[in-house]
């Protein structure tokens, strides 16, 4: 029998989630920073980065 986790950990969980993908964006937008050739030569495409980064691409 399996239990549901409590409202803690689920709050917890969630809570880490959101920081995560936060981070995700912040680190993005920082890349996006770079110039072509430095984002190709470490493995990163600009197209996709300004997705992940999401509406925090200025």
């Amino acid at each position: 029998m399996t239990t549901k986790p409590g409202f803690l950990r689920s709050a917890f969980d969630a809570f880490v989630k959101a920081r995560e993908k936060q981070a995700e964006r912040y680190v993005a937008t920082a890349l996006l920073g770079l110039d072509d050739e430095t984002l190709r030569s470490r493995g990163y495409n600009r197209a996709d980065l300004k997705k992940r980064a999401g509406a925090y691409y200025l």
